[in-house]
């Protein structure tokens, strides 16, 4: 098992034969190392020690064998908008960069599914399939790499109404540490046929396999959208808004929360002027008629919660500015403080939770005297922390990190989880055991051990291979 780095001699010698073969696409300078490993929160930045740009499956394949021959961990890299230390090497190794894996296979309107590499981006799938009249909902904001959403089991704003990358990943293939490349299911929409390796390999962080192509759900463009803004007197009048939203079974596809931090900074972000108290973000999908009654009703739960006035954007630049706002709520988080970390962590708790988790949240950024605006996707319970942190101040780093670990805490206790939809990385190892448990870690390890037996993949994340 890889517990420690590969000795220099190893290293130098598997760097020869990746360069013999791969050119000037097997790099060893600094900067690019550096740019492949992990660089949006705190954690330490740990390169690999060659980046290796692969072309196509077979290179990855080819690239796991070579690595493996010498014992010699593989980490892949897709745009590198993770944040829990996904892609951080912090045994050293080859970093697999796919983001040259950009063919959409195919596309089949008629079973509203498509093939697709694993370095396509979501934003360019979807300006592929609109001549379709498809799109692929899973929205998590950043234009990451659809091989990451899955390592990562993404999510995002449209989760709510059409779940996340496990419910629209319909099967995958995947180079093992082996390079052996396997197959994990058929395109059909549901199979009964053996152990469900789909979703074995969705969230696993590259630390089971590398995918190499993935068969996806598609949804059908709706015919109408309507969104709007609608703000609240508070944080529980917002939480409890979108509560009853979803308890009363209102079809929302959006319903996004941003405190009155986090409005602030997309006003001065974005150039807006909405009103700088609590907000939820709405939208709902469907035919005209479905949407205008959809919209009036939850206009009578925001009033019946304090909320309001309810303002529709009926354009659609309107919308897109209004969503990009949200989208790009952490970068407008980050101007707040120049010159401090923006520190990004989730969890998620059952709905009927949601709004005493979220005040206690925000009593306790109060309490600790930390810039920390909320944003989230309140409608399955999921949403976001971003302490402003000097990570040259040691005080604020105990601060932050006793917060994040009480916000962890609160989350287990109301039967939630340490991440919705981050992942687990480096960042969120030590919450594993509280939320899990060690009869399940150890499961895991089986696992782990099963499909990596000299633990080369991605090692140092998830779990330790050792109790």
């Amino acid at each position: 098992m890889i517990t420690t780095r590969p000795d220099p001699t190893t290293i130098a010698a598997l760097t020869r034969d990746l360069q013999a073969r791969f050119g000037n696409r097997a790099v060893t300078s600094e900067a690019v190392r550096r740019q492949h490993a992990h660089t949006l929160t705190w954690l330490e930045n740990q390169p690999p020690d060659i980046v290796v740009f692969a072309e196509d499956a077979a290179e990855v394949a080819e690239i796991v064998r070579l690595s493996a021959a010498r014992r010699v961990p593989v980490i892949p890299f897709g745009t590198g908008s993770s944040l829990e230390g996904h892609v951080n090497a912090p045994y050293g190794g080859v970093s697999i960069d796919l983001s040259a894996l950009k063919r959409i296979i195919a596309v089949h309107p008629e079973d509203l599914d498509c093939v697709v590499e694993p370095g396509v981006t979501r934003k360019e799938l979807n300006d592929h399939l609109k001549s379709h009249g498809l799109f692929f909902p899973i929205d998590p904001g950043a234009d990451a790499s659809l091989g990451g959403m899955v390592a990562t089991r993404a999510s995002g704003t449209n989760a709510v109404r059409y779940g996340t990358m496990k419910d629209n990943v319909l099967a995958l293939e995947a180079v093992l540490a082996s390079g052996e490349t396997i197959r994990t299911a058929q395109r059909a929409k549901k199979t009964s046929a053996g152990y469900d390796l789909t979703r074995l390999f969705v969230g696993s962080e590259g630390t089971l396999g590398i995918v190499t192509r993935i068969t996806l759900k598609l949804s059908g463009l709706p015919e109408a959208i309507s969104a709007g803004v609608c703000p609240f007197p508070d944080i529980r009048a917002a939480a409890d808004a979108t509560i009853m939203t979803i308890q009363t079974g209102l079809p929302v596809a959006r319903i996004e929360l941003l405190d009155e931090v986090q409005v602030r900074a997309c006003n001065a972000h974005a150039k807006l002027a909405l009103p700088e108290t609590p907000l939820l973000f709405v939208e709902f999908h469907g035919t005209e008629a479905g949407v205008a009654e959809q919209a009036a009703r939850f206009g009578e739960i925001a009033a019946e919660c304090g909320g309001g006035p309810f303002e529709w954007a009926t354009r659609p630049e309107e919308r897109t500015r209004l969503w990009q706002a949200r989208h790009d709520a952490y970068w407008a988080a980050v101007a707040l403080r120049p010159g401090t970390r923006g520190i990004s962590t989730d969890v998620c708790v059952p709905i009927s939770r949601l709004a005493e988790c979220i005040e206690a949240t925000k009593a306790d950024i109060v309490e600790t005297g930390l810039i920390a605006p909320i944003v989230g996707h309140v409608g399955d319970g999921n949403f976001h922390c971003l302490p402003l942190i000097d990570t040259a101040n040691p005080e604020e780093i105990r601060k932050a990190e006793g917060f994040i670990g009480r916000l962890v805490a609160r989350a287990l206790a109301m039967e939630g989880t340490c991440t919705g939809e981050h992942g687990i990385g480096q960042g969120k190892m030590k919450y594993l055991d509280a939320e899990l448990g060690a009869g399940a870690l150890e499961a895991m390890r089986v696992i782990k051990r099963g499909l990596d037996p000299e633990g080369i993949l991605n090692p140092g994340k998830i779990v330790t291979l050792r109790p």
